[in-house]
């Protein structure tokens, strides 16, 4: 009898232990599957949390901001819209969320931020006060970019083509034959670098006369001026130059740097008036020439004198390189800070993490202030020297920006000297100052007040 009440209290300890033990199994799987829905429910509520995508362009956050402006080129040109917040953390550019673009900023090495609508809505709100010199530009559509250049390799690099293609935004290369057959009609952005509108060769003459590049450029020249049925260099190049100058009348929007500023414009105004002595185009110059050009037809500059001695390495007294007396660790120049609610235009070619900008050398660095014309605007300057390095104008239904210097990396870029590595420079200001001017196009453009 007491062996039948001990089996049975054993047996009885046996179920009771076994139900235990199932109802704690019980109670740890409902609690693992409790945690699992929870964390699919956080899963799948991440993309419906995260609304945008923000490209902050403020000096510490950004580790790339040149490829900032790749991604948001790109985002452009696969149909997303793109907000430009203007004066918001350095210009910062707000994106819809989704998957390939924050796939794309991690393979470029753009950091960016991801925001709910509550969080973006907070953002455009700030934006929108009164009281904050801050404005929400809408980017519509990838502008189509055009880049005047020659086919042949050139002894300097183009700091416009590096910056571009370092940040993968695509362009195509045209020079003189596409130009004079209307090909502009394509593109909506041009840009003009180094280059020489007056036939003068760049001026070159006087230290690379004997150069074999020198030579060999001034043949293609010659030949390529006859086979388009001109005579000479310069007619050849006004005519380009002409074709450029329609293009802006007639709605473009054309960047230039370095010799490509002044020349063009010098070019314009000498219509139908011999500047080229004999060395650049057979023949002596016209005499009393200075006194034949007319400053109406120039883009930005006025009253300038054109220098006529072949051997010096300049074209007028517009630039400022042979007048500076700057030494290279103080020379800087100040981005104007415009109102972005009244004056988008230049805030927008003015945006950047800082407004002191280091400046940089080229056969053009900058720009006599004393020779631009009152309806032009001065958007970087140094007012040490009374120079501007940084202009915006327009012209019919088109704009133009003139800017100083040849590679904003390069302090004095020389002929010769190897390019520029961008990955050393990612946050260059002065290349983001040339990116500016190629989203500028894709904006909804508001009417300049001032």
């Amino acid at each position: 009898m007491r062996e039948q009440i001990l089996q049975f209290t054993f047996s009885k300890t046996v179920i009771f232990d076994k139900s235990l033990a199932t109802f704690r199994s019980l109670k740890i799987f409902r609690m693992r599957k409790k945690l699992s829905l929870i964390f699919l429910f956080f899963l799948i509520s991440i993309p419906s949390w995260a609304s945008f995508i923000l490209l902050p362009m403020d000096e510490t956050t950004q580790q790339n901001h040149l490829k900032a402006y790749g991604i948001t080129f790109w985002s452009l040109e696969k149909q997303y819209k793109v907000s430009w917040l203007l004066n918001y953390r350095g210009g910062s550019f707000l994106l819809p969320d989704a998957p390939e673009i924050r796939k794309e900023c991690q393979i470029r090495g753009v950091s960016f931020e991801l925001l709910s609508d509550g969080q973006a809505n907070s953002i455009l709100d700030e934006i929108s006060s009164p009281s904050q010199n801050m404005e929400t530009v809408v980017l519509e559509k990838a502008p189509k970019i055009a880049v005047y250049t020659p086919k042949g390799k050139q002894p300097w690099d183009d700091a416009v083509t590096l910056v571009l293609t370092y940040a993968e935004i695509p362009f195509t290369p045209i020079y003189d034959e596409e130009v004079l057959s209307d090909g502009l009609l394509l593109y909506e952005w041009l840009h003009l670098h180094h280059e020489d509108f007056t036939g003068q060769y760049g001026k070159f003459f006087g230290a690379y006369k004997n150069a074999p590049w020198y030579i060999e450029q001034k043949n293609d020249a010659e030949a390529l001026a006859k086979k388009l049925g001109y005579s000479k260099v310069s007619e050849e190049k006004l005519a380009v130059a002409k074709k450029i100058r329609d293009f802006v009348i007639g709605g473009g929007f054309m960047f230039a740097m370095c010799s490509a500023t002044d020349s063009f414009d010098i070019a314009l105004a000498a219509e139908g008036v011999d500047i080229c002595e004999p060395m650049f185009d057979g023949d002596e110059s016209e005499g009393n020439y200075q006194s034949k050009i007319d400053y109406n037809n120039s883009f930005a500059f006025k009253d300038y004198i054109l220098e006529r001695n072949p051997v010096v390495y300049e074209f007028s007294d517009i630039d400022m390189t042979m007048k500076r007396s700057i030494m290279p660790d103080k020379d800087y120049f100040t981005l104007m800070d415009y109102s972005a609610k009244w004056d988008p235009i230049p805030s927008m070619l003015c945006q950047n993490h800082t407004q002191l900008v280091k400046g940089f050398m080229g056969q053009t660095t900058s720009f006599d202030g004393q020779r631009i014309k009152s309806n032009v605007l001065v958007m970087g300057e140094n007012k040490v020297n009374n120079e501007a390095r940084y202009i915006h104008g327009t012209k019919g239904k088109g704009m133009f920006t003139y800017f100083g210097g040849h590679d904003p990396e390069d302090y004095q870029h020389r002929v010769g000297d190897a390019p520029t590595v961008l990955d050393l420079h990612p946050n260059s200001p002065g290349y983001r100052l040339i990116l500016n001017n190629v989203l500028f196009p894709a904006a909804r453009k508001k009417k300049l007040k001032t």
